[in-house]
């Protein structure tokens, strides 16, 4: 498969459907390449209350439906296959797990994953306790206590829907207060099910066939604690997808892309957009603008070429 298109976009999250809906109403001949499902981590969303047009909020998995609609509504086709590098010749070749594709211009729309703890047990574990979508997994853990590691939005929001199930959810964090948004912090403080664990890492999980226990250590004092617990959520952060481009872009200490305003990386043509980009804000509101200033970038030059 040596397939040649005028842009190819990477990630079928908000920020590649949005970049696909632009080009598609344009009349660029589009390819979006997703390596799983169109909606991207939206999708494990309980709730997004922030998005406008939605006054009494959506389900992440409904609005994630909405947009994929929206965006192949113009003909957007799609090619489900992992993006393993890209290439500059004449044009942007990205290689796939399914073949070549070619281009003049390319939006990197893939966003991120989950970022991991690193510690023994940790993928012993998955899917033995071991999660990182509450949205998928929570309703295994019906009447049992479970800790969610983190204290951002992801995390709060995740404690939050587990005291749907369970009968207590331990929330451990690094830090003596948390990260999220004020008004998901009331929540949680509010909630009797939710406990909190503060100043505290995990340092192992251990148990039998299933996760029984959590070691911690708190980072002040040094002093190690276990807590037994069925399950733990693990919501720690993103990383990005971009190990792939590490000989094509300078990526910053963490791995995410650096772009200007008009989302233009370093190299001509090439362009980044919504969670994957340095200094994003991980909203989907600012993933959907993202991906709408990308298409727009790459529509100029694509002209200009």
């Amino acid at each position: 498969m040596n397939e040649t298109y005028q842009l190819i976009i990477i990630g079928g999250g908000p920020a590649g459907l949005s970049a696909g809906l632009y080009a598609s109403r344009s009349k660029l001949d589009t390819l979006l390449i997703e390596k799983a499902g169109l909606g991207g981590q939206i999708l494990n969303a309980e709730m997004v209350e922030n998005y406008p047009g939605f006054p009494q909020g959506i389900s992440g998995s409904e609005l994630g439906a909405l947009i994929a609609q929206q965006a192949t509504k113009y003909g957007l086709p799609t090619a489900f296959a992992e993006v393993q590098g890209i290439e500059i010749k004449d044009e942007k070749i990205v290689i796939t797990s399914e073949g070549q594709y070619r281009a003049k211009a390319v939006i990197i729309a893939a966003g991120s994953e989950h970022s991991k703890l690193g510690v023994p047990g940790e993928e012993e574990f998955l899917g033995r306790g071991v999660s990182y979508c509450a949205m998928c997994d929570g309703a295994f853990f019906r009447d049992q206590v479970i800790a969610v590691v983190g204290g951002g939005n992801v995390a709060i929001n995740d404690a939050l829907f587990l005291t749907r199930f369970a009968t207590k959810v331990m929330v451990i964090h690094r830090r003596d207060q948390l990260r999220a948004t004020k008004v998901l912090q009331d929540r949680a403080f509010a909630n009797p099910k939710i406990e909190f664990v503060w100043d505290s890492v995990v340092n192992s999980i251990t148990g039998d066939k299933q996760v029984r226990e959590v070691k911690l250590r708190n980072v002040k004092t040094g002093k190690g604690s276990s807590v037994e617990v069925s399950g733990v959520f693990v919501a720690v952060g993103l990383r990005p997808n971009t190990d792939y481009l590490r000989n094509l872009l300078t990526l910053d200490e963490v791995g995410f892309i650096p772009v200007n305003g008009q989302m233009e990386t370093e190299v001509p043509g090439i362009y980044a957009a919504g969670d994957i980009r340095a200094g994003s804000i991980r909203q989907v509101v600012s993933a959907a603008g993202d991906g709408a200033t990308a298409a727009i970038t790459a529509e100029r030059f694509i002209s200009s070429v």
